[in-house]
């Protein structure tokens, strides 16, 4: 049975991007359907770390620091470095103009942060990091989507654009037997995020041996990249991508900093702790954080840590882009195993495991405390070997021969299961300043907007916070362009 349901706009993607564009197109008045193909909303927004880099916030002002959109411009292609070159410039001016509004666009949604931190080349500290947890956005954006009225609908997958006469006018959507036709009488609004998890664009784009790294987030296989592609849209910079890198598995339980509920009081809370609470009390609550997945240091191997996989066995230099050759073994998992004297030159600075910059830094009692599941520990390699069900000899033998130098005497750990995952790409469809969707010669593809990664638009994200500020923004201005073009259709 196919059934078609008429709306003004149609947003396809439930996280950052798709809730922004949903709600600025029904602030304009106009009759809002958002669709996810997943049980529930969030996106890669709600795996992120959770820092937005913004100017002109309530949060510098309070700490007497004077800055502008136009030192964000300038300021961010020193981020992409040799790579500046192939920068969207008009795009980062449209990023770093809209910052300061969508800032307090998500204050007035109920969001806070923490902040701001430094990280140069950033002249000025513009990182704010979301409390109590990214999935903070997802919260907040949400209830405010629905009490504007949005038709929110979740497990409901996107299977392709309808075009009519040159015009994008809806999406086919459902499974089984419940096939749905949204129609849009203004605009469709692509915010189904990146294709980090889509092996077809990672071979394309990337290289077989990057297609066989996952994603951090599954479902982020590219569905806008692919549905605009078959209408004659074209992806930029789908060569780039933060990527392959090595990562701690994720705990089989949720860690308390994820855990922790979305409340606003609560929140707030933290705001006022993180100012005027030592740090010495606030750091056993933020390694919470900091040790559930982030990557370890690469200072690791440089010291001379080993990288081996489940039966002990070293598969190439470890400081010889480890994080492509791991999918290729068993498991797809490995372990960093490291001696006496490695343990205690990691458990203080300047020398940390993990860290989230201006934040916190992570060392081995850390994970020892907040991740005994990723570390273990023997008095001897045998011991190790046995613990973790290695091959002894092959353990030993390996590291007698390290990329650096041998191991030197135990206790030894093991830190591990670690994976290669890829945290998001750049492969963004092409858009214009309107966020319009273009096709290989530059034109408009009428009816088509694209926000977040999926309309990423060649625009060059290096640095924290630049992405999910980039959701943001031009979910926030794709909605309203989505909007205008419905013309004076009825808000039905």
């Amino acid at each position: 049975m196919r059934q078609e349901l008429v709306y003004d706009v149609v947003v396809v993607g439930g996280g950052g991007a798709g809730l922004a564009a949903a709600i600025a197109a029904r602030a304009a008045g106009r009759s809002v359907v958002l669709l996810e193909k997943n049980p529930a909303l969030g996106g890669s927004t709600a795996w992120s770390i959770g820092s937005v880099s913004a100017t002109q916030t309530p949060h510098q002002k309070k700490r007497g620091i004077v800055d502008n959109p136009a030192d964000h411009w300038a300021d961010m292609p020193g981020f992409a470095g040799d790579l500046a070159g192939r920068d969207n410039d008009e795009l980062r001016r449209i990023l770093c103009d809209g910052m300061p509004d969508t800032f307090q666009w998500l204050l007035d949604s109920g969001v806070r942060f923490m902040g701001p931190m430094p990280e140069p080349p950033h002249r000025q500290p513009r990182m704010h990091n979301v409390l109590p947890n990214s999935r903070s956005f997802i919260y907040h954006l949400e209830r405010r989507a629905r009490r504007a009225g949005v038709d929110i609908r979740t497990a409901t997958p996107v299977t392709a654009l309808v075009q009519r006469e040159g015009r994008v006018t809806g999406v086919d959507a459902g499974s089984g037997t419940e096939l749905l036709c949204f129609t849009a009488r203004g605009g469709v609004v692509l915010a189904a995020g990146d294709f980090t998890n889509g092996a077809d664009f990672k071979a394309r784009f990337m290289g077989a041996q990057e297609a066989k790294v996952e994603g951090v987030n599954v479902t982020a296989t590219g569905d806008g990249q692919r549905m605009a592609e078959a209408l004659g849209a074209t992806i930029l910079n789908g060569d780039l991508a933060l990527g392959p890198e090595i990562r701690f598995i994720a705990p089989a339980t949720e860690t308390l900093m994820r855990r922790l509920p979305p409340w606003r009081w609560l929140a707030a809370f933290m705001e006022w702790s993180l100012d005027h609470l030592p740090a010495v009390l606030l750091r056993p609550f933020m390694m919470k954080f900091l040790t559930t997945a982030l990557a370890p240091s690469p200072t690791l191997f440089e010291a001379g840590a080993l990288l081996v996989n489940c039966r002990g066995e070293r598969f190439g230099n470890e400081l010889d882009r480890p994080a492509w050759r791991l999918p290729d073994q068993p498991g797809k998992v490995g372990y960093i195993v490291i001696d006496q004297a490695l343990a205690k030159r990691f458990s203080a600075w300047p020398d940390f495991v993990s860290t989230a910059p201006g934040i916190a830094y992570a060392y081995v009692p850390d994970y020892q405390k907040n991740r005994p599941d990723v570390c273990t520990v023997a008095p001897t390699l045998e011991a190790l070997a046995c613990k973790l069900g290695m091959d002894a000899a092959v353990l030993a033998n390996n590291a007698a021969s390290g990329a650096v130098h041998p191991l030197g005497a135990g206790p030894y750990m093991a830190l591990g299961p670690v994976r290669s995952v890829f945290v998001h790409s750049e492969g963004g469809l092409a858009v214009d300043t309107q966020h319009r969707v273009l096709d290989a010669g530059g034109q408009a593809l009428p009816g088509l907007y694209a926000a977040g990664s999926t309309g990423q638009g060649g625009l060059l994200l290096k640095g924290h916070g630049h992405h999910l500020a980039w959701a943001f923004v031009s979910g926030r201005r794709a909605g309203r362009f989505a909007a205008m073009s419905a013309g004076t259709a009825g808000s039905g």
